[in-house]
């Protein structure tokens, strides 16, 4: 049974973890039920989870299960090796790594098996509330970004281009692109959006389009490289992409296509804005180009397209001479240069260092 609200993650009355098996939607919705650390691991690597917030979040549970069922015998080495196993699943979303140092953190903090496990639960239920909250927030600052647009055409409706999802499909409730647009709705303001499908695993047209379908949210699919001509014909007021990395100098790591929709964005003096919770920051690093790792994924996922056939089955289809190589580079960095603006949990600042640590001083 799906929470009302709709949220990505959730546990059900028998304490088992729940999750949307994203690599089914638009066609099919369907719940999978995670059991065990494997379980978690695998749904992180085949993208049944997405989104750098959930995958964090999965991870959490998953670090809570590996205590539960760890040896009392092995118990602290078992931990360590599920954190260390989990870390291996995806290279370049920092809120894992982020989200597996802050359990790793309160589970030593405890003794014994039952305490551990039970500090572990607790853990994870925070960093999925808190999520909850920094989205809602991210909603509240973004959101005069939309009325402003809106006051300044008259009250006509407010076109906003999007790459990838960062919507609630890759958080647990609100999204990160998605809380600004629907708080506008709650208030009457009229959006549109005109959403990339995202190639090649398509998070735009099956996951972006779905979730915006679910909140009667006004939008239109676009192939990826459509955004460039939108913009030059005056159709795009306002650029909203995701992160899941960005460095304290404000560099941000995205989907793979986000670098060039901030290209365009900049040659048709088009606002680009980056909505992001504090825990995509990597204030570790620097340069974006230099430091973050670039996940290269299956080539079959470039080589093949997923859809309902016409006998209303999910199929996947070849789409290139068999033995032409693909390259699939999941994620690119698009330069702080090309930001106009951070949209964070505390506000909105500028891609800078300065930006960053004025909202987050403690990271001076």
């Amino acid at each position: 049974m799906l929470p009302n609200p709709l949220r990505t993650i959730w546990l059900n009355e028998k304490q088992e973890v729940q999750i949307i098996n994203q690599t089914l939607l638009p066609h099919e919705l369907h719940v999978e039920t995670l059991h065990n650390l494997e379980d978690v691991f695998q749904a992180i690597v085949q993208m049944i989870v997405r989104g750098a917030p959930l995958i964090g979040a999965t991870a959490s549970y998953g670090l809570w299960m590996a205590c539960r069922d760890a040896s009392e015998a092995l118990l602290d080495h078992e931990i360590e090796k599920a954190a260390e196993y989990l870390r291996s699943s995806r290279p370049t979303a920092v809120n894992l790594f982020v989200c597996i140092d802050r359990m790793m953190e309160a589970i030593n903090s405890a003794k014994g098996k039952e305490e551990k496990t039970r500090i572990a639960l607790e853990t994870a239920h925070n960093i999925v509330a808190e999520d909850i909250e920094i989205c809602r927030m991210i909603g509240v600052h973004g959101l005069p970004l939309i009325e402003e647009i809106s006051k300044r055409k008259g009250g006509e409706t407010v076109n906003i281009l999007t790459h990838c999802n960062a919507g609630m499909m890759g958080c647990i409730r609100w999204g990160t692109i998605t809380s600004p647009i629907y708080q506008a709705m709650e208030k009457g303001i009229k959006v549109h959006v005109w959403v990339d499908e995202t190639r090649p695993r398509n998070q735009g047209s099956n996951l972006t389009a779905w979730e915006l379908s679910q909140h009667k949210v006004p939008h239109t699919l676009i192939v990826d490289n459509t955004g460039g001509h939108l913009m030059q014909h005056g159709m795009v007021d306002i650029v909203f992409v995701g992160t899941d990395r960005t460095t304290r100098q404000g560099d941000v790591a995205n989907k793979i296509g986000t670098y060039l929709k901030a290209l365009a964005a900049k040659d048709n003096n088009v606002p680009f804005f980056v909505a992001l919770p504090s825990t995509t920051i990597d204030w570790t690093i620097n340069d974006g180009l230099k430091e973050i790792p670039i996940e290269e994924r299956n080539q079959d996922e470039v080589k093949y397209f997923q859809g309902l056939n016409s006998a209303g089955v999910i199929d996947k289809v070849l789409i290139c001479p068999p033995t032409t190589p693909a390259a699939n580079y999941g994620f690119d960095v698009t330069p702080a240069r090309l930001v106009s603006g951070l949209i964070t949990e505390r506000g909105i600042c500028a891609a800078t260092e300065n930006g960053l640590t004025g909202l987050f001083p403690e990271m001076t």
